[in-house]
């Protein structure tokens, strides 16, 4: 099994490494076109912010790459918004793979229930496709800002600010995670466990 982890500005790809490592995979971190297309997984991870990674992703060639990709992919917190049509974040076009643009969360400053991001522990629900862990929920680690909503690709939906969104989705062999397995936990352990065997 050979794993690679796109490499390009995000942060926070050295925990999804040292996750899979725990896992007993070798994943390599890279920005090689050949590298990540003759990988048999691809986990395209990240914080940061969605105007700027897409601009990193268009100059190195790394969005077509991407889009290429025939084997099971990954995506994880900013990875699942820049595989959506288009960020509110910098407004900015994405990826496309799934046909939907991500929002801002907006919290009316009379309502102390909320913080911006939405960070901490929150259920799973709705779960299916990659999701489908065999519980009908998850609790899972979430740090974000911005969110996608509800789509036919949604395999996995959490609720926050009073929206209910999309935790995880996916669309062939592209899959996404809003949440932050390597941090959520036995349940994201199984979760990377169980997208390595596919």
């Amino acid at each position: 099994m050979e794993v690679a982890v796109v490499k390009y500005n995000a942060g926070n790809v050295f925990s999804v490494i040292n996750a899979l490592s725990r896992l007993g995979v070798k994943a390599v971190l890279t920005d090689d076109a050949e590298v990540i297309q003759n990988a048999s997984h691809v986990v395209f991870p990240g914080q940061g912010e969605a105007a700027g990674a897409m601009k990193c992703l268009r100059d190195t060639g790394l969005d077509k790459v991407i889009l290429g990709l025939r084997q099971p992919v990954l995506g994880i917190c900013i990875g699942q918004q820049l595989m959506c049509r288009h960020s509110e974040e910098g407004d900015v076009d994405c990826l496309g793979i799934f046909d939907t643009d991500v929002k801002r969360f907006v919290v009316n400053p009379d309502d102390n229930r909320w913080k911006i991001p939405h960070m901490g522990w929150n259920t799973v629900t709705d779960l299916g496709g990659f999701m489908d862990l065999g519980h009908s929920e998850e609790w899972m680690y979430f740090i974000h800002s911005y969110y996608v909503p509800l789509s036919e690709w949604t395999v996995g939906a959490t609720s926050y600010c009073d929206i209910k969104f999309s935790a995880a989705m996916q669309k062939d062999n592209f899959m996404s995670a809003q949440f932050h397995p390597e941090k959520s936990g036995d349940a994201g352990y199984r979760l990377l466990q169980h997208f390595l065997k596919l």
